[in-house]
């Protein structure tokens, strides 16, 4: 499994995340056979939110069960990454960066994980009220009472980002947003740059994501990365993407692997330093997906597939 830099730190972590955001109604024997293929896999880094399973247990449900399934010891713990996001609150669904939620929010996910610190915290959703100087106090007491120890941000803008900064002090490590081959405008967007007749030239996410991620060496962390597009299901095998499968197909005969990993390797390929965030529950979908951690598609292959998926190469 291959490593990248976790943001500015000298910390490396697998270009592969395992998320848990779907674990809500697993028992406790399926999340140990999930939790058994990513460490398998090489993949130490585990992914959480204080709201995955609200619908189903209340907030820090999958959490909760990720913990009580898989009763880490203390040696054990100390071999992953845990990582969880704050900041949305569904009843009635609005967006929260204040200190008292901050701070709620994580003692309720290190209880919920029974751990005494995150690796990583993100803020799950920027916060039209924000205000920097309440993320900063947050983050501050949360770093100086060894409860975190990196921070970051989740489907945040290079401007919201900036915004942050102009308080928060300690780096923002990584930046978690949608990408997959389909759904790929962060990408797509530079390739037609200044092409007013083709919708990829359209900028939608603030300034070049990508190229501020690399500039300001952020971890990019793709969820959803094969996903058709915002919302529906996967491209796989999905009828209106024929060329796109006929080409994952060819490339995963070449290389010997399933298209799960050349979807995988598509992304892992971007010399960003991307981590892949797998949503699945069934563990041989991790276990496809693993050998895309180091794939090396050559140029030719990763323009091809971005093609394939209907995005405009000039």
């Amino acid at each position: 499994m291959r490593t990248v830099p976790l943001g500015p730190t000298d910390i490396h972590v697998p270009n592969i995340i395992a998320g848990m955001m779907r674990i809500a109604d697993s028992t406790d024997q399926e999340i140990r056979n999930l939790y058994a293929a990513a460490r398998d896999a090489g993949i130490t880094f585990f992914d959480h939110a204080d709201l995955y399973g609200v619908r189903r247990g209340g907030t820090h449900w999958c959490e909760h069960r990720f913990a009580a399934a898989l009763g880490l010891t203390s040696s054990e713990r100390a071999q992953i990454s845990l990582q969880s996001k704050t900041g949305i609150v569904v009843d009635p669904l609005h967006y929260d960066a204040s200190y008292e939620h901050i701070v709620a929010s994580t003692e309720g996910s290190l209880k919920a994980l029974g751990t005494d610190y995150l690796d990583v915290l993100l803020l799950h959703r920027p916060d039209a009220l924000v205000e920097p100087e309440e993320v900063a106090r947050a983050f501050d007491h949360l770093e100086s009472s060894g409860k975190v120890r990196t921070f970051g941000v989740s489907n945040h803008t290079p401007r919201q980002i900036d915004l942050l900064k102009t308080a928060v002090t300690q780096p923002i490590v990584a930046n978690q947003v949608q990408l997959s081959i389909t759904h790929s405008t962060i990408i797509a967007q530079g390739l037609s740059s200044n092409m007013a007749a083709e919708e990829d030239s359209i900028t939608r996410d603030g300034g070049g994501v990508v190229d501020y991620a690399r500039v300001n060496k952020i971890t990019l962390q793709a969820w959803s990365p094969f996903q058709r597009g915002f919302v529906g299901g996967v491209f796989f095998s999905e009828h209106d993407y024929p060329e796109l499968n006929a080409e994952l197909g060819r490339l995963a005969d070449r290389y010997g692997v399933t298209p799960t990993a050349i979807a995988t390797a598509w992304i892992t390929r971007h010399p960003g330093g991307m981590q892949v965030v797998l949503g699945t529950t069934t563990p041989q979908r991790v276990t496809d997906a693993a050998p895309g951690s180091d794939l090396p598609l050559t140029r030719g292959e990763w323009y091809q597939l971005i093609r394939a998926a209907g995005h405009n190469i000039p």
